[in-house]
């Protein structure tokens, strides 16, 4: 495996005394480094045969949605609906460690079954991820927790990141968003036939700060700038009606440097950050 082979999100080992009752939970490695026991099956996969997971209305998992967790002292909250989900990040993956082992939904881990885990939607959930540096897609279940590795939003299974591209690699850029299956169609007018385009490579920021004052985003820009020797960039936005500031490194290479960098922040007084991808 290339060490950039993500670090597994403590696939049956969520809040122990919360989710799941007699579990162990492995260390959870710094950012940034590979779970060196995890790697990629002898037998590969063509991501061009593998087929999408079906969505279909499911109850929700007992043990699997409590109404919060801790893991390793941070609290997480899981969604009461993924109805309207949608939201970008970092995306890695997991695969022959954790194969056959339960998850936090109770079913057992199947590194050739496309699902996904998740901090926050509840289980299951179907969503749709799309790579977005090459444009591939896939829908995958959700029914497990994690990844509980630092600016990380969806561990994959092993089957869906080879159908997205991003095995080799270990990380790529995504965007998630819920299906609902158990809807009645939406009826819209036809859309035109619109030849697609080349995907271009998103924008990839550290969102450190929001402010409703332009001379506090100011401020804060120049001290990174200063400490970082990294861009920075403030976006307006407006807010319930009021201009809101945020403070953005970036844009960054790749996703080893949004680690190093998320390691520094905590020494400049910074310790809630946001991968923001455009």
């Amino acid at each position: 495996m290339s060490v950039a082979m993500p670090v597994k999100s403590l696939l049956y080992g969520v809040a122990c005394a919360t989710l799941l009752s007699a579990c162990s939970v492995r260390p959870l490695m710094p950012p940034g480094y590979p779970d060196s026991g995890d790697s990629a099956p002898a037998r590969r996969l063509d991501p061009n045969s593998i087929a999408d997971a079906t969505p279909r209305v499911e109850p929700k998992s007992r043990r699997g949605n409590p109404d919060s967790y801790v893991v390793l002292g941070q609290r997480y909250h899981t969604l009461p609906s993924s109805r309207g989900y949608v939201e970008r990040g970092i995306a890695s993956w997991y695969g022959t460690k954790f194969h056959g082992r339960s998850t936090s939904s109770g079913e057992p881990y199947d590194m050739y079954a496309m699902t996904a885990a998740h901090k926050s939607l509840p289980l299951p959930t179907y969503v749709q991820v799309t790579n977005l540096r090459n444009g591939r897609s896939a829908i995958v279940k959700v029914n497990d927790r994690g990844p509980f590795h630092d600016n990380r939003l969806i561990d994959l299974s092993y089957a869906a990141a080879t159908k997205l591209g991003i095995l080799g690699e270990g990380t790529g850029l995504v965007e998630v968003r819920a299906l609902n299956p158990g809807a009645p169609p939406v009826q819209t007018a036809p859309s035109p036939v619109i030849q697609a385009s080349v995907p271009t490579s998103p924008g990839l920021f550290i969102q450190v700060g929001a402010f409703s004052s332009r001379q506090n985003a100011n401020q804060l820009s120049q001290r990174l700038t200063s400490s970082l020797g990294e861009k920075v960039r403030i976006q307006q936005v407006d807010h319930r009606g009021q201009p809101l500031f945020r403070v953005q490194i970036g844009p960054l290479a790749s996703v080893e440097q949004v680690d190093s960098l998320s390691l520094n922040l905590p020494r400049l007084g910074i310790v809630e950050t946001q991968v923001i991808i455009d």
